[in-house]
């Protein structure tokens, strides 16, 4: 079994807070891209705790969980979202979604299969499939950066409602 205690690690920010500046900027044009093609919140929320799972990144998962019941997300959907195939719970651009995320997340397995591009097409246009492409991506690199520096998960709490984000210029 890992151990959960560990040494030290680097503190990205606070030794490169350019590079962290520009992830952060990164993360806030991912969401205006998804909130200016009308991509439902709760689908991004999803994407982000199911990339989260199966890259086994525990700080995402506890920010990303607490974000989704934040906003109105349902303990039933939380819980049951690493096994959403076999569950009645998502409708079907949610299912489409995860299934292009989890094709990003894990594109070493055979890269994105042509019929799960094709099902997230037939749901999202251009701009929606893009701002999930993105979404999936950032993701997937913040949940890089939380393992490498293993962010202790526990401590973070959402804010009561998610204001536009702006992305830094």
């Amino acid at each position: 079994m890992p151990k959960t205690e560990s040494t030290p690690r680097v503190a990205l920010k606070k030794i490169t807070p350019d590079v962290s500046g520009a992830m952060g900027a990164l993360h806030g044009a991912a969401v205006l891209a998804a909130q200016d093609a009308k991509v439902e919140p709760e689908i991004l929320e999803l994407i982000r705790i199911r990339a989260s799972q199966i890259n086994g990144c525990a700080f995402c998962i506890d920010m990303h969980t607490k974000d989704a019941r934040a906003q109105g997300e349902s303990e039933q959907r939380v819980y049951a979202l690493n096994a959403w195939r076999e569950t009645p719970f998502f409708n079907e651009r949610e299912r489409a979604a995860l299934a292009l995320a989890e094709a990003v997340t894990l594109v070493h397995d055979g890269h994105v299969p042509d019929e799960v591009y094709a099902e997230a097409a037939e749901v999202f246009d251009e701009a929606q499939l893009a701002a999930l492409i993105w979404a999936a991506t950032v993701i997937n690199a913040y949940n890089r950066i939380a393992i490498a520096t293993r962010m202790i998960p526990g401590a973070y709490q959402p804010t009561q409602k998610k204001a536009r984000v702006i992305p830094w210029k």
